[in-house]
């Protein structure tokens, strides 16, 4: 499954919460409700989720492979740092990643699909 396109809508005065996202796989599915939150570490990306009682909330859609939640995380947090002005470098540390040999990350560049710049219209 492919991550073929992200939607940003950035939030104005909305305290750690900086911006709502969809997300769209293989262009047949999409994720709406997708969260790039500030927390005390830096950026994350919180999926959707509903309160299921006493202020307890529970995702429900998620990543189960952890690293197709790493590869989902890197391209929210890019395309929210490309539609808010961040330069990559200066959000680096807030990715999680795993160090892997030089020539697996050469390969993994050329195999990056190309992530279509989309805004938030009726067409979903």
């Amino acid at each position: 499954m492919e991550i073929t396109r992200v939607e940003i809508r950035p939030m104005k005065d909305e305290g750690n919460l900086k911006s709502f996202c969809s997300v769209v796989f293989d262009d047949v599915f999409i994720i709406h409700s997708v969260k790039v939150i500030e927390g005390s570490n830096g950026l994350f990306v919180a999926m959707p989720s509903r309160e299921v009682g006493d202020g307890e909330y529970r995702d429900t859609a998620h990543p189960i492979d952890n690293d197709f939640r790493l590869e989902l995380e890197e391209k929210v947090l890019k395309k929210y740092r490309e539609e808010v002005g961040e330069e990559a470098e200066e959000g680096a540390e807030d990715l999680e990643t795993v160090e892997e040999p030089v020539e697996e990350e050469e390969e993994e560049e050329e195999e990056e699909t190309e992530i279509e710049d989309l805004s938030f219209t009726d067409e979903f």
